[in-house]
């Protein structure tokens, strides 16, 4: 981890405030003890991609999807779910541009991935923008989000050699069936990554295709193991 020194000397200013309830939480961090123990955890989901499985299905069993058509990235790591208040703690980063949310976002992540005692990657890599899309929206969370795990973990960030050359609809405004066909052959790698353990960055995770596809053409790059880090993954 890197030196947290100027985050210490920012919270002993301003003390922290829960970005949920609004309440002074007393530490370095904008979540009261209260909120996190209602953060719903993702402890219950397929090894591979992180769906949320049934309790019905033993933690750690292979969904469906994965069975029938594994996907081409190794294991996805998604500490949470995609439901109550942290929808709002998104939509406030994604849409609003408000960076104390994704800094918080990256802290409960790297939390997690400390617990978790994983190998860590040699890379980060986050999912890109078309160009038309980052001008007209001024931010990339997904990249914004890479940079501060970055700081936290001390793992370097590739964000050009993967490049987004079709403008897509957004995949959440699609049906289902049309999703696989908007995203087909919309990244292309303008250059090699050499790196042979690689993790790919997004906020949410939904279906799951659209880090697949970039997944399929680091593969086929010869990078050899692909993870996929987002925040949280929809039920």
């Amino acid at each position: 981890m890197v030196n947290n020194w100027t985050k210490q000397i920012q919270f002993k200013l301003l003390p922290g405030c829960c970005l949920l309830c609004g309440k002074l939480t007393g530490k370095q961090q904008d979540l009261c003890p209260a909120c996190r123990s209602k953060l719903p955890v993702n402890n219950h989901h397929c090894r591979s991609c992180a769906q949320p499985l049934p309790s019905s299905i033993a933690d750690g069993s292979l969904c469906g999807r994965c069975q029938n058509k594994p996907p081409s990235f190794n294991h996805c790591f998604a500490p949470f779910r995609y439901q109550d208040d942290l929808t709002s703690l998104h939509h406030n980063f994604k849409f609003h541009h408000k960076l104390a949310a994704g800094r918080l976002m990256a802290d409960l992540m790297c939390e997690q991935l400390a617990a978790s005692s994983r190998q860590l990657p040699q890379l980060l890599v986050p999912v890109p923008l078309h160009a038309r899309r980052l001008r007209e929206r001024g931010f990339n969370q997904a990249q914004e989000l890479t940079r501060i795990l970055s700081a936290r973990l001390s793992i370097p960030v590739d964000s050009h050699s993967l490049c987004r050359t079709r403008e897509t609809t957004a995949q959440s405004s699609l049906p289902k069936k049309e999703r696989r066909k908007n995203i087909r052959n919309a990244f292309v790698l303008s250059a090699k990554i050499n790196t042979p353990h690689v993790a790919i960055i997004d906020d949410v995770m939904t279906t799951g295709l659209t880090v697949n596809e970039i997944a399929k053409i680091l593969r086929a790059s010869g990078v050899s193991e692909i993870e996929i880090w987002v925040f949280a993954r929809t039920p």
